[in-house]
C-alpha cells in the first residue's frame, strides 16, 4: 500500500505498531513508530531509503506491486543514512535490481559496506550541493547532516513540491496512520518529539545548531519535512524547525526532577521531602519525583532534559551508588546536558560514600553541582531535614555572578565526525594531556581518540 503525500511523491514505508524497543533496548516505543521510506515518480523513479530488514518481504513485495511488478522501475535510490532501521532492506532489494545506482554520502558507503559487504553496488558518492534531476523541472539537492545523529546522515530536498526528506531530524518514534502532523495527537506528538530529540539527538546539539542556520542560508522553500520515523509536517512545519532550534539551546523549563533509589525508604523520604521544600520556597516549579529503578530510562532523561535542575538520592551499597543509579548518570553522561544544576543525598550505614560519589559523577556529567547535601545516617532525622533548605535554596539560586563565568574562558571543540568534545578546561587526562590546556597547545598530529580524526576536523562550540 502507498500513502500520497504530494503530487507525485508516495510514502511505501512501514507501519510498525508492535515495536516496544528502539537501538536494542536502549531507547522505549510507547505508541508505536513507522519507518518512512519514499517513491518518487516523475520521468525518474527515485526510491528514498528501505525498512528494517525484519520488514523487507512486506515491503519489497509492496514496492512491486505498486510499480506495476516490475522492481526495475526504480532508477535510482537515495540512502540518506545506512543505520539499519532504515538501509536494513537494501540487500534484498539490490538482488533484484543489482546495478541500481544508490546516491549516499562517502561515510554511507562505508557504514552500508561495513554492515552488508562489498557487493559491487554502484555507490554515487554526495556532499552538500550536489543534485540529481529527476525531470518535470525538478531535481534533488542533497544536503549533508553530520551527526544527526550519525557521521554518514543527510537529507534530501526535491524541488518544486518544496520537499525536505530530513532522515531522523524532526522525527519521532510515534505511529500516525494518517501520516500527517495535523492530524495527530497534538500532545503525544510533541512529547514524543521532545523524547526523540532528548534521548537521540541532544548529544549532537551544536550540529544542530549549525545545520539549521546553514540550511537557513540555502534559502530553500520547505512546504513539507519528511522525516524518517514518524509524521509528515505539512502545516507549518516551521513550527518543529523553531521547537529544535530552541531545544538546541541548552533547553530548560521552570522544573526540578528529584532521581533517585532506595533499599529501605530512607532515600525515599529524603526525595520526598526535597520535593516537598522545592513547593515551599518555589511554588511556580514544577517538582517531579522518580524511583529511577521502576521508571522508563527514556521518560526519566526526557524530563531531565526539560529541568534547569535535578536532585540525585542514593544510599551507600558496598562503598557505591546503587546500580541503578549508576546507570542513570552514566547514560546522562552520553547525552551531554548543558546549563543545569544538581544537587546530591543520601542515606548510608557504614561507610557513607554515596553523596560524595553522586557529586563527583554528576559533575563529570556536565551538571553544575551544587555545595549543600544531604546525608543521613540510617534513617532521616530533624538535623537531616534541616539540611534540606540550604541545598534547595541552592539548586533554586539565579544565574552566576559576572566574574564567576569569566574564570572559565576556556573552549569546547567538537569533533565533526564522531561528535566526541574537548574541553580545554577538563583537558584529557586518560590520553595524557592536562586539564587546563588549550587547543593550540595540542600537538598537530593530535586526533581524536574515538575516531581518529585530525584536528581540522574539529570545530569550536
Amino acid at each position: 500500500m502507498r500513502k500520497q503525500v504530494k503530487n507525485n511523491v508516495s510514502w511505501v514505508g512501514y507501519m510498525d505498531w508492535e515495536l516496544k524497543q528502539f537501538h536494542g533496548d536502549e531507547y522505549s516505543v510507547k505508541n508505536g513508530s513507522s519507518q518512512n521510506a519514499y517513491l518518487i515518480e516523475e520521468d525518474k523513479t527515485i526510491l528514498v531509503d528501505t525498512v528494517w530488514m525484519s520488514h523487507r518481504d512486506a515491503f519489497i513485495d509492496n514496492l512491486r506491486k505498486e510499480l506495476g511488478g516490475d522492481l526495475s522501475k526504480i532508477d535510482a535510490i537515495v540512502m540518506n543514512h545506512g543505520e539499519q532501521d532504515h538501509s536494513g532492506s537494501l540487500p534484498a532489494l539490490m538482488k533484484e535490481i543489482p546495478g541500481t545506482p544508490i546516491y549516499c554520502t562517502a561515510a554511507a558507503v562505508k557504514s552500508i559496506e561495513g554492515q552488508y559487504g562489498k557487493r559491487g553496488w554502484d555507490f554515487h558518492k554526495v556532499k552538500t550541493g550536489d543534485t540529481l534531476y529527476v525531470g518535470n523541472g525538478k531535481q534533488l539537492i542533497f544536503v549533508e547532516m553530520k551527526m544527526l545523529h550519525w557521521p554518514d546522515s543527510m537529507a534530501t530536498y526535491l524541488t518544486e513540491d518544496n520537499i525536505l526528506f530530513s532522515m531522523d531530524a524532526f522525527g519521532q518514534h510515534f505511529a500516525v496512520e494518517e501520516m500527517f502532523n495535523d492530524k495527530a495527537n497534538q500532545a503525544i506528538l510533541y512529547k514524543e518529539a521532545m523524547k526523540y530529540f532528548a534521548n537521540i539527538l541532544n548529544p549532537f546539539a551544536p550540529f544542530v545548531t549549525r545545520k539549521l542556520a546553514e540550511i537557513a542560508k540555502l534559502n530553500l522553500p520547505i512546504d513539507m519535512i519528511a522525516p524518517a520515523h514518524g509524521v509528515i509536517w505539512r502545516d507549518h512545519p516551521e513550527q518543529i524547525v523553531k521547537k529544535y532550534a530552541e531545544w538546541a539551546d541548552a533547553y530548560q523549563e521552570d522544573q526540578i526532577t528529584v532521581a533517585y533509589d532506595t533499599m529501605w525508604n530512607g532515600t525515599k523520604t529524603l526525595a520526598h521531602a526535597v520535593a516537598d521544600e522545592i513547593h515551599r520556597q518555589s511554588p511556580d516549579t514544577v517538582v517531579k519525583v522518580f524511583n529511577i529503578a521502576e521508571t522508563d530510562k527514556n521518560e526519566l532523561m526526557t524530563e531531565v532534559f526539560k529541568s534547569k535542575a535535578i536532585a540525585v538520592g542514593s544510599p551507600t551499597c558496598v562503598n557505591e551508588v546503587l546500580t541503578s543509579v549508576s546507570a542513570f548518570l552514566a547514560f546522562a553522561k552520553t547525552l551531554k546536558f548543558k546549563n543545569k544544576k544538581a544537587a546530591a543525598f543520601g542515606c548510608y550505614g557504614w561507610s557513607g560514600e554515596s553523596v560524595k560519589l553522586l557529586k563527583e559523577r554528576l559533575a563529570a556529567d556536565g551538571f553544575d553541582v551544587v555545595d549543600a547535601s544531604v546525608r543521613s545516617l540510617w534513617n532521616p532525622e530533624d538535623g537531616d531535614f534541616a539540611a534540606i533548605p540550604e541545598m534547595v535554596q541552592e539548586l533554586l539560586a539565579g544565574e552566576e555572578t559576572p566574574e564567576q563565568p569569566a574564570k572559565s574562558e576556556s573552549k569546547v571543540y567538537v569533533c565533526n565526525v564522531c561528535g566526541w568534545t574537548y574541553d580545554e578546561a577538563k583537558g584529557d587526562p586518560e590520553h595524557g594531556i592536562a586539564p587546563g590546556t588549550k587547543w593550540e597547545d595540542l600537538p598537530d598530529d593530535f586526533k581524536c581518540p574515538v575516531c581518529g580524526a585530525p584536528k581540522s576536523d574539529f570545530s569550536v562550540q
